[in-house]
C-alpha cells in the first residue's frame, strides 16, 4: 500500500487512517456487507463517533479494502 495513502486521515476527531480501518478489518470476521463491517470498524476504531463526517468515507474505504 502506498504509504500516503496508508497515513491518509480519514476520522479527524478520532484521528482514524486509512490504515487504521484497514487493520480494524483484518481483526473482524469475514463480512459480506459494507454496513456490517462498518459496525465492526467503529467499534474498534470509535471512527463517525464523534461529528460524523467521516461516515460515508469510511465507508467507501471499506467498500475498497473488501473489493
Amino acid at each position: 500500500m502506498n504509504e500516503m495513502k496508508e497515513n491518509y486521515e480519514i476520522c479527524h476527531c478520532k484521528k482514524v487512517t486509512y490504515a487504521d480501518v484497514e487493520n480494524a478489518l483484518h481483526q473482524s470476521k469475514s463480512f459480506s456487507q459494507v454496513e456490517e463491517a462498518f459496525a465492526d470498524v467503529q467499534r474498534i476504531t470509535h471512527c463517525s463517533t464523534g461529528c460524523g463526517r467521516c461516515h460515508d468515507e469510511i465507508m467507501r474505504t471499506i467498500s475498497e479494502i473488501m473489493s
